[in-house]
């Protein structure tokens, strides 16, 4: 009887490492952490998770874990030629920033927003 195993899957059940998926790698990790990690410091934030596709790899920022995310960083390196890898997209998909340079396209999310009354 021949055996076949799912596609991407070795035989030991573990699945492969694709080259396509689309990752943060340390130095994008590092600087968006290092904005979490001041949002967290003022309470204004709370968790976050890390979606890493095929086209896409997105950091997720909640205020509580229950809910949907406030804010979405996403890095999708088809753009970048055109408009810029990186963005900054909120909940309410209103695309903030988009950039080139991801410490450019991060200082949306240290301005302060100031209430027009």
């Amino acid at each position: 009887m021949n055996s076949v195993a799912a596609p991407g899957l070795t035989g030991s059940g573990e699945q492969k490492h694709s080259s396509a998926q689309t990752r943060f790698n340390r130095q994008e990790l590092a600087q968006i952490l290092a904005v979490y990690g001041r949002k967290v410091a003022a309470g204004e934030w709370r968790d976050y998770a890390i979606d890493m596709g095929r086209d896409t790899a997105v950091f997720s920022i909640f205020r509580k874990t229950s809910e949907c995310p406030l804010l979405r960083i996403e890095k999708n390196p088809k753009l970048a030629r055109k408009q810029g890898a990186y963005s900054v997209i909120a909940a309410t998909g209103l695309i903030l920033k988009r950039g080139h340079d991801l410490r450019r396209v991060l200082d949306v999310l240290e301005r302060r927003v100031a209430v027009v009354r």
